[in-house]
């Protein structure tokens, strides 16, 4: 079955309006000729002659009269979706957006988030998920709005990115531990023992490919998948956890942190989306928001 010209819904309005083919085609800026043809098409598709001669004018058929309202509802409803979209108003956005963010980030930046999110759009909500592991799939079907992380690769087509903060790696100790007084060397700190963090069960990492260089070797006693579950497990023996600073600063209250004796890694923490969400404004306004909360954190 032949599928309908659905330009013919927009000349079947004009013509049930104006009840006459040559205003009708002024409207449209279609010849006599053109809106003659037109109209012998909608004739043919409906099935009826929906405008007949009555004296030197047309008159609508019963099925037209039928009609008219209908189409005009679905012009207007077509010419809405074409439209682009109204300015966003924040005070009566009701949404809520889901955020998949790494080990450490909501206790960092949430509470600023939900503030800032709450003071401009009441009826916005957050919805923080714990991102353990790197795929775009929940980006891709919707399950997730935004998430954060490090880009080690290059990113697929349909997903998007902007660096949020560059972070770098720090050392840190309860404050009894050995390492929380004097100067921290790189003996000192190959000689104590460490926790190290990978979600993917790695023994190696960053941390140790910088060390390499400086001559050193950390004893890595036990693997970790999270910041707050390595940082735990250094609060309450003597291991040693190398941690990202800004990423890990309200997880760190309470223990010692010192500078890395040789040249600590950096990485660059990014917010990513999808493109089919690039230009909406609800979506665009909390890209924003994070931004803002992390450049204004670390001007702090």
């Amino acid at each position: 079955m032949a599928r309908p010209d659905l330009n013919l819904l927009v000349t079947l309005h004009v013509l049930l309006e104006e009840g006459s083919v040559t205003r009708a085609g002024e409207r449209l800026a279609l010849s006599p000729s053109a809106m003659s043809r037109a109209l012998a098409r909608l004739r043919r598709a409906t099935g009826d002659p929906l405008l007949v001669r009555a004296g030197r004018g047309l008159v609508p058929t019963p099925r037209a009269l039928e009609l008219r309202e209908r189409v005009r509802g679905l012009v207007q409803e077509a010419e809405e979706v074409l439209r682009p979209a109204e300015k966003l108003d924040l005070a009566t956005l009701e949404r809520t957006f889901a955020l998949r963010t790494s080990d450490g980030f909501v206790e960092r930046f949430g509470p600023a988030l939900v503030a800032r999110v709450g003071r401009e759009a009441p009826g916005a909500r957050l919805r923080f998920l714990q991102k353990t592991r790197k795929d775009a799939g929940p980006l891709r079907d919707g399950g997730v709005d935004l998430e954060t992380g490090v880009v080690e690769h290059a990113l697929a087509p349909d997903v998007l990115s902007r660096p949020l903060f560059t972070d770098r790696f720090v050392g840190v100790v309860r404050s009894e531990h050995p390492l929380s007084t004097g100067k921290v060397t790189t003996a000192r700190y190959t000689s104590s023992r460490h926790v190290h963090v990978s979600r993917r069960g790695l023994t190696e990492g960053l941390v140790d490919e910088a060390l390499r260089p400086a001559g050193g070797e950390r004893e890595i006693v036990t693997v970790v998948d999270g910041f707050s579950a390595a940082l735990a497990l250094a609060k309450a023996s003597d291991l040693v956890a190398t941690v990202p600073e800004r990423h890990t600063e309200n997880l760190r209250q309470g223990m010692c942190t010192f500078e890395l004796p040789f040249r600590a890694p950096e990485v660059t923490v990014s917010l990513l989306w999808h493109v089919r969400l690039d230009a909406d404004p609800a979506h665009r306004w909390l890209r924003d928001c994070v931004l803002d909360v992390c450049r204004f954190d670390g001007q702090r």
